[in-house]
């Protein structure tokens, strides 16, 4: 399998790019950060790729995914997690080109507070972010029904480690006067799970999505903690 992972140089996306590579995938990194993308690729694995790419630039993404295909030889899969910033159309980056080619599988990370809770205060640009993701996901959906388009809902879940850790729920440009303000009213709403997706557990979701078959329609796959007991 060639998978594209978009965001992967901290947090969820870095966790994704470099458990598929280990689990032997051929991987392409993209993200801005050079120096943390190179080591996610050595992480990965031999044949891993780094590649710089800001998703807030067509240029810059039209030409990294050019890149990758052209490296890695065709996409057969895309997983893309950044959870800020604006979206880049797949049709003009070129990406649905190479998926329908290999009638491969987009992934994009979409988070419970989207879908599946009420709104959180404090977190409605976050939320709107991730809603329009859910949108254009369903979009793609009908204007190419041969590309596995799946939005991939994940619950509370922390991923890597000192600056490579998820940017959310520890955001370091995070009001924390405000977080700590609004945390007793997340719980008090039963918005917070209380317990954390094992990581390995996600990574091991996605990968078997990737993995599933042209012959599968998953539209959408919710991924949520399981409580623990005493």
């Amino acid at each position: 399998m060639r998978a594209v992972v978009v965001g992967a140089s901290s947090g969820l996306g870095r966790c994704i790019g470099v458990g598929l590579g280990q689990r032997g995938a051929q991987v392409a990194l993209l993200a801005r950060r050079r120096e943390r993308l190179a080591a996610a690729a050595a992480e990965a694995g031999a044949g891993a790729l780094a590649i710089e790419c800001d998703v807030t630039g067509t240029a810059s993404i039209t030409s990294a995914i050019a890149k990758a295909a052209a490296d890695l030889g065709g996409i057969d899969a895309l997983v893309y997690t950044p959870a800020i910033g604006p979206l880049a159309r797949l049709a003009d980056t070129a990406a649905i080109l190479h998926l329908a080619a290999t009638a491969g599988t987009a992934a994009f990370l979409s988070s419970v507070s989207a879908s599946r809770t009420p709104p959180w205060p404090g977190l409605g640009a976050y939320i709107v972010s991730k809603a329009a993701l859910d949108k254009m996901v369903e979009a793609w959906r009908v204007e190419h029904p041969t590309v596995g388009f799946t939005r991939c809902t994940v619950g509370d879940c922390m991923g890597g480690e000192g600056d490579s850790m998820s940017a959310f729920p520890s955001a370091s440009e995070w009001d924390w006067d405000l977080a700590g303000e609004l945390h007793p009213v997340w719980q008090a709403r039963g918005l917070l799970a209380g317990c954390f997706i094992d990581v390995e557990d996600l990574v091991n979701a996605v990968d078997g999505l990737l993995r599933s078959g042209q012959s599968l329609a998953t539209p959408s796959i919710t991924l949520a903690p399981r409580p623990q007991g005493p």
